[in-house]
């Protein structure tokens, strides 16, 4: 089960990170109760498959697994036109990691963060480059930027 909270980041953000790298991801399946993902991840390859979200938009189903890069590369190439390119930023912030995504092409000006919970009642707390929350509004679900992509709004 994935519980995440999601926010706008609207300060300086990249001056914290511990890590970044790039991501690509594409869906092979955007159906709203089920959506298959391919992703690279730096040098990695991923395949997730996630649920359909509560009411809240805060828990879904998620299954991932690791795929060998090439294999992502070549499985991107059959999804469904609208490839999500990124940076991701990992923040650690009172001892809970932020992910801080910086959007290209389409989707460029866009930065969200999101912040994975262990349940949807777990307190934590706001840096301050954290903006408006955006939990549960579908428009910033990657997979509808990958339909109508944030330059579109």
């Amino acid at each position: 089960m994935e519980i995440e909270r999601k926010f706008l980041v609207t300060g300086e953000y990249k001056s914290l990170a511990s890590k970044s790298y790039r991501i690509a991801q594409g869906y092979l399946s955007s159906s709203p109760g089920r959506t298959v993902r391919i992703r690279t991840k730096g040098d990695k390859g991923y395949i997730t498959i996630k649920g359909k979200s509560n009411e809240s938009g805060l828990s879904r189903y998620e299954w991932e697994k690791e795929i060998p890069h090439n294999e992502a590369q070549e499985l991107l190439a059959l999804c469904d036109p609208g490839i999500i390119n990124k940076t991701r930023y990992e923040i650690i912030f009172e001892n809970q990691t932020y992910e801080v995504d910086e959007f290209y092409g389409k989707n460029e000006g866009l930065t969200i963060a999101e912040l994975e919970l262990e349940s949807e009642t777990t307190s934590f707390s706001k840096p301050a480059w954290l903006g408006d929350e955006v939990t549960g509004d579908k428009r910033y679900y990657n997979v509808q930027l990958s339909i109508k992509p944030f330059k579109h709004w």
